[in-house]
């Protein structure tokens, strides 16, 4: 069984929501598996479907700081339960994790993914606010269901897009980004039906072809007249400023990603009845 840790004292089955908290280029999430349960922090991520953590015995696993499935003492308090879901226990995992997260919770179209698995109990309706990294309060919360609506003043929406052959993603059409008075045209290919972008929860860094990336340094450049360039010390990022404050943006000519460094500070609402994804300029340490 998988328990979402409500942060409100009387969980509402219907509106579950779970705690994030902003690490490292992550967005972990607070949940609970078994029974009782036993809490697990993990990766909330709109890009893949899978729920899973890692468990013993470990074969050749990535190092995490809390103890492995199994292990954990029980969590007093009043989760929400979600009984009959399926999740995954690895025993030979790798990748760029932190071992702060114990694993991922798939938030994808997919039919494993936690959206999918909630179904008609939350109406297809699923959102999350997230904090700068360098936030005084790192965390925020991810609402499910009627809570998760995005109304009011401010809110600005557009079409989800689906794809068939590739139903764990989220497809948007990228039309162009402003860098004050200069309006880049994205030109990236389709990917996705008639979409041309991803957003993805998961991953950190947006992704976009080496042309586009180029012209959006340009024009970020000719708009910072107040700091002093300089050299990333990893060698990885290209346009970086004194105090190292590097453009959250990679040329990739494979795939464009929408990552969840530009999500920030907006509260992000997907309504997949209605294939609509709504923003909402937020405070994200006040949700």
């Amino acid at each position: 069984m998988l328990h979402l840790n409500s942060s409100r004292s009387i969980s509402d089955p219907s509106d579950p929501d779970a705690q994030l908290t902003a690490n490292n280029g992550e967005y972990l999430v607070n949940i609970s598996l078994g029974t009782p349960p036993f809490p697990i922090v993990a990766i909330a991520d709109t890009g893949s479907d899978i729920i899973w953590t890692q468990c013993k015995p470990c074969t050749d696993c990535y190092k995490q700081d809390a103890p492995l499935f199994v292990t954990l003492e029980s969590k007093t308090g009043n989760p929400v339960a979600l009984p009959k879901t399926v999740i995954g226990c690895g025993h030979d995992n790798a990748g760029t994790f932190s071992p702060k997260g114990s694993g991922i919770v798939g938030l994808g179209g997919g039919p494993a993914s936690l959206v999918s698995q909630l179904g008609s109990s939350i109406g297809g309706k699923f959102s999350y606010c997230m904090v700068p990294y360098a936030a005084a309060k790192p965390t925020s919360t991810m609402n499910f269901g009627t809570n998760a609506v995005v109304s009011g003043n401010g809110v600005l929406s557009t079409p989800l897009i689906s794809d068939p052959s590739q139903p764990t993603f989220y497809f948007l059409q990228l039309e162009a980004v402003s860098v004050g008075s200069k309006k880049i045209a994205f030109q990236g290919s389709s990917i996705g039906g008639s979409g041309n972008i991803i957003i993805d929860s998961g991953t950190t860094l947006t992704l976009v072809p080496t042309d586009f990336f180029s012209q959006l340094s340009d024009a970020v450049e000719t708009q910072v007249t107040g700091g002093t360039k300089t050299s990333d010390p990893e060698g990885f990022f290209s346009l970086c400023y004194d105090k190292v404050v590097c453009l959250a943006f990679y040329a990739n000519d494979q795939l464009s990603i929408y990552g969840n460094v530009a999500q920030q500070i907006f509260l992000i609402g997907y309504d997949l009845p209605k294939q609509t994804l709504s923003f909402k300029p937020t405070d994200c340490t006040n949700t």
